[in-house]
């Protein structure tokens, strides 16, 4: 997918009206494709936040005002790309991104104070895209600092017509464009789930559907990221679906 580097613009929340849904939970389950939204923690990783998308909500203001404890948009008409508010809602207990070729949209994951302070953490989603040729997601830890060797991570993220890749980046100042890339081998057209424990300074591992399938401990993060995604205003007509969204404080 093409990398668009407007993601390093501060973001601006949109926030209308609060309806909780993010959970504090205790022990618990951990949900892969086809099973519902993991409850509990995992090991040494503390679930803070879940979004299972049950409340239907339409765009142009619905989905933002229900949501917003849940989902921080990027401004509408940010780099004249991104206009969350007319693709996103939710439907049939899924965030639904409808992607067609001239809107995109992006944004940030969890609540209005928490969603930027991630220092470490375990982060799933679960998606699936129908149509959208020629466009992409790119789900991502990025530095809420907005400076690009702080480390960025991307899982999952490639065109529609692809394969889900992993891309964790360089932290060396002037080489943050080189990352150790991997291909997942499935498709966006079927459910899976995406999953980053990072352990601050020591290691990230990549999981596909709860098994890992990458550990990387080279250019590991220190600092607060928050967690997003962001598709393009290009390619064919189609949708992104997100069934549920969940993230961890590590606790060491």
């Amino acid at each position: 997918m093409q990398h668009r580097r407007i993601r390093r613009t501060a973001l601006i929340a949109a926030l209308v009206g609060a309806v909780v849904v993010a959970a504090p939970l205790g022990a618990g389950t951990v949900a892969y494709a086809g099973v519902t939204a993991p409850v509990g923690n995992v090991g040494k990783f503390k679930q803070t936040f879940v979004e299972n998308f049950s409340k239907a909500a339409s765009a142009n203001g619905p989905f933002a005002k229900t949501y917003a404890n849940s989902w921080q948009p990027y401004p509408d008409g940010t780099g004249g790309t991104y206009y969350s508010g007319s693709q996103v809602s939710a439907r049939d207990g899924y965030m639904d991104v409808k992607l067609d070729g001239k809107r995109g949209a992006a944004g940030t994951f969890g609540t209005p104070n928490g969603a930027w302070s991630h220092v470490g953490g375990k982060f799933s989603v679960r998606a699936k895209a129908t149509g959208g040729n020629g466009n992409g997601a790119a789900f991502m830890l990025w530095p809420s600092s907005n400076v690009w060797s702080d480390g960025e991570i991307d899982y999952p993220e490639a065109n529609f017509e692809g394969s889900p890749m992993l891309h964790h980046h360089s932290m060396v100042a002037g080489q943050e464009a080189t990352a150790t890339s991997m291909s997942t081998g499935v498709t966006w057209r079927s459910w899976h789930v995406y999953s980053v424990e990072w352990i601050p300074g020591t290691s990230v591992k990549y999981l596909l559907d709860g098994k890992v399938i990458k550990t990387v401990t080279s250019n590991v993060p220190k600092t607060a990221h928050r967690y997003m995604f962001q598709v393009g205003n290009w390619g064919a007509a189609g949708h992104l679906d997100i069934d549920w969204v969940s993230t961890y404080e590590y606790t060491g």
